[in-house]
């Protein structure tokens, strides 16, 4: 299950409140936890994010 803290950090990507570098910190500090389908969720809703 994505947290409540991962769902806040996949909105900011979204909307672009995030630097490449801050980004990358901030993923760093919880991808540890995700197990390979919360991954491939994230992924998924990224992408999805970028081609529209």
């Amino acid at each position: 299950m994505i947290t409540k803290e991962v769902n806040e950090w996949i909105k900011k990507v979204e909307k672009g409140n995030y630097s490449s570098w801050d980004i990358m910190e901030e993923f760093a500090k919880f991808s540890k936890q995700l197990t390979k389908e919360e991954f491939t969720q994230i992924t998924k809703r990224l992408k999805e994010h970028i081609h529209h």
